[in-house]
């Protein structure tokens, strides 16, 4: 049964300016559960739980879910992106700690980051149990971050502990190479033209770019950020990306074009995940070591301000977003 908090409807305290679309959702990883936030009063108006270590959560391409990853609990939770009500729980996903749905709907990734493998389920969301295990793919050590390119057809996969990345046909459902990167790769980015590849060094201050158009991919440059390269998210003009750097408590924008830091500002309290809000200018961050999600106007290029979550806060997201690429 739902929790009594999970069946409260969401109700902005005031008309929604244009453009919004439902609450902030905001993962906190130490205490399972999800805060869910005003995007009006900037105000946490209730929490969800969840199962136990939620890290990531994923935007389904229909936009009528959000997908929570609970990665102890071996499960999934779905919250309608509107509303902020859990539409369904589903069991049996093993360690699901980063998420990802291929464009065309038809598959669903997971990177098991403490069992050292990659899940390729099929969706089927009309069934009782929507997703069907495809093929299960032995992973170096720690697979971390996934992503798709837009034809649905390869999963790229940073290990961070082994400091790889590897790429998955998902036409065949099985490897097609594994290559050596930097220090403890974390979030991974692919450019609009599928042909370039950025890997966030964690354990580094560095960005790496592949080529990844050929049947081998090629290092093309190394970027300097600042320490703690850790997660990616687009700018919406299919040019520029933002790069979390956890370390040093900023955050980078690369133009992809010249694969070269074009702007940097101050960012507290451990950056780690982003969203850009739909007026392409103001950028949430989970600020994981201050239990705070921080809003930034990235054209004044400072700290607007800072809502209080909960412990370890990580993925966000919510609709009214700006584009993913």
């Amino acid at each position: 049964m739902l929790a009594a908090a999970a069946l409260q409807v969401f109700r902005p305290a005031q008309a929604a300016p244009a453009g919004a679309a439902g609450p902030i959702f905001v993962l906190n990883s130490l205490d399972a559960n999800v805060s869910v936030i005003d995007p009006v009063s900037f105000t946490e108006i209730r929490r969800l739980p969840t199962g136990k270590e939620p890290h990531h959560l994923y935007l389904t391409p229909d936009e009528k879910s959000i997908v929570v990853a609970n990665a102890l609990s071996d499960s999934l939770t779905f919250i309608d992106p509107l509303t902020g009500l859990v539409q369904r729980t589903v069991t049996e996903i093993i360690d699901p700690y980063h998420l990802r749905f291929s464009p065309d709907m038809k598959w669903f990734v997971t990177a098991a980051n403490r069992l050292n493998h990659v899940d390729l389920y099929r969706w089927r969301p009309a069934d009782a149990q929507p997703l069907q295990l495809a093929k299960r793919i032995p992973a170096s050590r720690t697979p971390s971050h996934l992503w798709i390119d837009s034809r649905s057809t390869v999963v790229y996969v940073s290990m961070q502990d082994s400091d790889e990345l590897m790429a998955i046909d998902l036409a065949t459902q099985a490897p097609r190479w594994k290559i050596p990167v930097g220090k403890m790769p974390a979030d991974i980015f692919l450019t609009a033209d599928d042909r370039t590849l950025l890997v966030a060094l964690t354990g580094d201050q560095f960005v790496e770019c592949y080529d990844v158009s050929g049947a081998k991919p090629q290092l093309v440059k190394r970027i300097k950020t600042a320490a703690g390269a850790h997660a990616f998210r687009a700018k919406g003009d299919r040019r520029h990306v933002f790069v979390s750097n956890r370390v040093a408590n900023t955050i980078s924008l690369i133009d992809t074009h010249a694969l070269a830091v074009v702007d940097s500002f101050a960012a507290p309290g451990g950056p780690d995940c982003m969203e850009l809000l739909a007026d392409g200018r103001t950028l949430l961050v989970s600020s994981r070591w201050a239990r705070k999600l921080t809003f930034i106007d990235t054209t004044r290029r400072e700290v607007v301000r800072q809502v209080p979550v909960g412990r370890s806060p990580h993925g966000v997201w919510t609709l009214a977003h700006a584009p993913r690429q």
